[in-house]
């Protein structure tokens, strides 16, 4: 259990800007940071984060909060993994009990699988550095390869003995669940009638080197294992298989340790293999990360995209293997990204050759021998086309097949021009070229099944729009005026009935000014008028609020973004960065001026309570109508109306409402 005060001081320190600077390449935008949203596909940014409020919001998908539930929505936390998580970032020493076997079972399937990989990656790496077999194969493997002591422990690296059940049965002793240990990949469990238990089980990765797969937060997800023996019958390379908590597409192997170094030098290196990882940051070059040898996938490519706009694939000299993988080049500039190719020398890979140069020599290659993707294609496919006008015809139509892709204009028109140049062909044949691929694209997205002719048609229903709840639309209004300027003093404007000067005419309403705290003004007109909000999320915030009052004379926001109650801090988070929208559109930039709100306080808070007011009238007014009463009531129900519709009129007044 996390003491209170543990939990209050990971809050104090944490920083909002700083946790989801991690996961997010964020950029300054006024006195907040936007960005590309983690939790949808999107190329305009509408992800904000508010470092005075120390809040953040997701605009295109609704989500908010503070630093504790982005790590809860984005990494999958408990609530207890988020604070330990910000505790180890921040140094904050933080008091954690061993859990029994009892709570290991109690765990639900999703933490428990991470707590196997876990416990998983700690056995391997002991396994590698204590024991004899370990050291013996695995880890002189890893000093063969050129990794130091801090690279091998950095990366977590490890080894599993070439003994059928070693781990699993020690994972067994320790209390972890067979189901949890099959689940994650790291056992193979087979009927096996022979034996008592029905089944038999064994270790996935036996006799191999271990490559723990992290999560951008650093979560195990799975494990790459090499095998060091030659054998026909056993794959080079074995992954753990898809589960709930590893799928092989959606990750990149060394986002994790490179997530800083990309969004600090603006790029991204991107390998095939474990050991291409390993040796480039060892290098120096962190901003690397791998494929792990799958072909790449737009989710792959999404997790970059939150980091930098631009991508820089290495190739090793092996031109079939380059082009199995050329697809990749036209999925990041799909996603509106900049791509970049270099090749190594040929029977150089990244690994090889980071390991004949220097730190400064590999940097210094990286930098000069990089080349555009049309510059690229070109040299790596001319040589079989230079002979032969229809290879060169369709080494053309494959360059502006990739140029359509792109969905920036601008840059469009730039790589026409590019490919003109280095191909020596017109312009416009390239531009006629790439609006048949647009219409061809258009046609495709727009194509329809076609409806039978036996078929009625189906009539397209009128969309129904939903009736705005006038009430809660206030009772909001309200809320937000108090977490924003409750505490704030103001001059108010006071309304005093005028004098009668006949039977049909009063003299206008006069009015007085006086000084008030915006939170007592509210307090005392919903008070006057016993009003109850019929909202329970804002009730509840209400009811807290005046409990603060009563506290300490203030209204204390964090405990609403920190607030206990999810659904209370998300909805509080929301509120306050309404009013954040307009620096995703940079409205100041281009000239758009946005009023201060504080200017018009006092009339702001009168016009959400008089609202309130005249929106409880017209309900009060409307359930009198539709009640049935006898002839003797229905006249004293109608002296009724009239009094609250002429106490609707004066509203209207004071709204300066044209009734």
């Amino acid at each position: 259990m996390i003491s209170r005060e543990t939990i209050d001081r990971v809050f104090e320190t944490a920083r909002v800007e700083e946790v989801i600077g991690e996961f997010v390449q964020l950029k300054k935008a006024g006195s907040n940071f936007k960005g590309l949203s983690p939790f949808s596909d999107e190329r305009t940014p509408s992800f904000m984060v508010s470092p005075v409020k120390q809040i953040w919001k997701d605009f295109s998908t609704g989500k908010g909060g503070n630093a504790i539930s982005f790590l809860m929505e984005h990494e999958h936390y408990s609530y207890p993994e988020a604070i330990r998580y910000l505790a180890k970032k921040y140094n904050i020493e933080i008091e954690e009990t061993e859990q029994t076997n009892e709570q290991k079972e109690q765990a639900d399937e999703r933490e428990s699988m991470f707590l196997v990989s876990e416990f998983a990656r700690d056995y391997f790496h002991k396994i590698l550095v204590e024991d004899s077999q370990g050291k013996a194969i695995g880890l002189s493997y890893f000093k063969e390869r050129g990794f130091t002591d801090e690279t091998i422990q950095k990366f977590q690296l490890g080894y599993s003995l070439d003994e059928w059940e070693a781990f699993t049965s020690e994972a067994l002793n320790k209390g972890y669940n067979l189901k949890h240990l099959e689940t994650t990949g790291l056992t193979i469990v087979k009927q096996d009638l022979l034996s008592d238990t029905g089944t038999k089980q064994f270790d996935r990765f036996k006799g191999r080197v271990m490559f723990p797969i992290h999560s951008m937060s650093g979560r195990v997800l799975g494990f790459g294992g090499r095998i060091l023996t030659n054998t026909k019958k056993a794959a080079k390379y074995l992954n753990s298989p898809d589960s709930d908590i590893y799928h092989k597409s959606n990750i990149l192997y060394g986002i994790y340790y490179a997530k800083q170094a990309i969004a600090k030098e603006d790029n991204c290196y991107l390998v095939e293999g474990y050991t291409d990882v390993i040796s480039f940051h060892q290098s120096g070059v962190e901003n690397t990360v791998a494929s792990s040898g799958t072909a790449l996938t737009e989710n792959q490519i999404r997790l970059i995209n939150r980091l930098t706009k631009n991508v820089t694939i290495l190739f090793d000299g092996d031109a079939a293997g380059i082009r199995a993988s050329i697809r990749g080049i036209d999925l990041i500039l799909e996603q509106g990204m900049n791509v970049r190719v270099l090749m190594f020398p040929e029977g150089d890979d990244p690994d090889s050759f980071a390991k004949k140069v220097s730190n400064e020599e590999l940097k210094e290659y990286l930098q000069n021998n990089s080349q555009d993707f049309i510059n690229f294609k070109v040299s790596l496919l001319m040589k079989d086309a230079q002979n032969d006008p229809v290879k060169k015809a369709g080494l053309i139509r494959d360059i502006v097949i990739s140029i359509s892709k792109i969905p920036d204009r601008i840059q469009r028109e730039v790589y026409i021009q590019e490919c003109s140049r280095i191909m020596d062909i017109s312009e416009n044949v390239l531009f006629s070229e790439l609006a048949q691929l647009d219409k061809k694209e258009k046609r495709d997205a727009t194509k329809r099944p076609t409806q039978s002719k036996l078929t009625a048609p189906v009539l397209q229903k009128t969309p129904q729009f939903e009736k705005i709840d006038e009430l809660k639309k206030y009772e909001r209004e309200i809320i937000k005026i108090l977490l924003l300027y409750g505490n704030n003093e103001v001059e108010f404007e006071n309304f005093i009935a005028g004098e009668e000067v006949d039977d049909n005419e009063v003299t206008p309403l006069k009015k007085e000014y006086f000084k008030n705290v915006v939170s007592n003004e509210i307090y005392l007109n919903l008070q006057e008028d016993e009003v109850e909000f019929t909202d329970e999320n804002f009730k509840q915030i209400y009811y807290e609020i005046i409990h603060q009052l009563n506290q300490s004379k203030s209204i204390l926001v964090d405990a609403f973004i920190n607030h206990s109650n999810t659904e209370i801090a998300n909805l509080v988070t929301n509120i306050l960065m309404d009013e954040e929208k307009h620096t995703l559109s940079d409205w100041k930039r281009k000239n758009i001026v946005i009023k201060s709100k504080e200017k018009d306080l006092a009339k702001m808070v009168l016009d959400a309570i008089y609202n309130l007011r005249r929106v409880l009238i017209e309900e009060k007014i409307n359930s009198l109508i539709s009640v049935n009463e006898n002839i003797d009531e229905r006249e004293q129900v109608l002296e009724t109306v009239v009094n609250y519709t002429n106490l609707k009129l004066r509203l209207f007044e004071r709204l300066n409402r044209v009734v």
